[in-house]
């Protein structure tokens, strides 16, 4: 009868992070990570989709409330979320549109009474 062994000479690895050798039985401690290692980022996908939702909602908040402060976060909002390619585009042009659009807003009003506040039914 025949029976199947493992080599003396591999290593296995279990859940708690160590080596076992299995040819003597002892644990050995895993090996370093070298400094040259690059760091791992945080997802910049999720950040720029992110940066897309909050365009939209600085955008749309900005057509009623404190264009002149939204409008512009807005805008830089969509066009990072553009540049770091975001899976939702259409929110962050979205976005950028209604900063522009808040712009507008902010400048017709400006024009219509001199000052860089308004007031809704005056």
């Amino acid at each position: 009868m025949t029976t199947l062994t493992p080599d003396h000479d591999t290593e296995t690895r279990h859940d708690t992070g160590t080596r076992h050798d299995t040819g003597t039985g002892t644990a050995t401690e895993p090996a370093a990570k070298s400094p040259a290692a690059p760091a791992k980022r945080g997802a910049p996908r999720g950040q720029a989709d992110g940066m897309a939702v909050a365009a939209f909602v600085l955008g749309l908040v900005g057509t009623l409330v404190a264009n002149v402060v939204l409008g512009p976060c807005a805008l830089v909002l969509g066009a990072l979320a553009l540049a770091r390619n975001t899976t939702r585009r259409f929110r962050a042009v979205l976005g950028m549109a209604l900063g522009a659009v808040d712009l507008i807003i902010l400048a017709t009003l400006a024009t219509a009474d001199g000052t860089l506040s308004w007031t809704i039914g005056g």
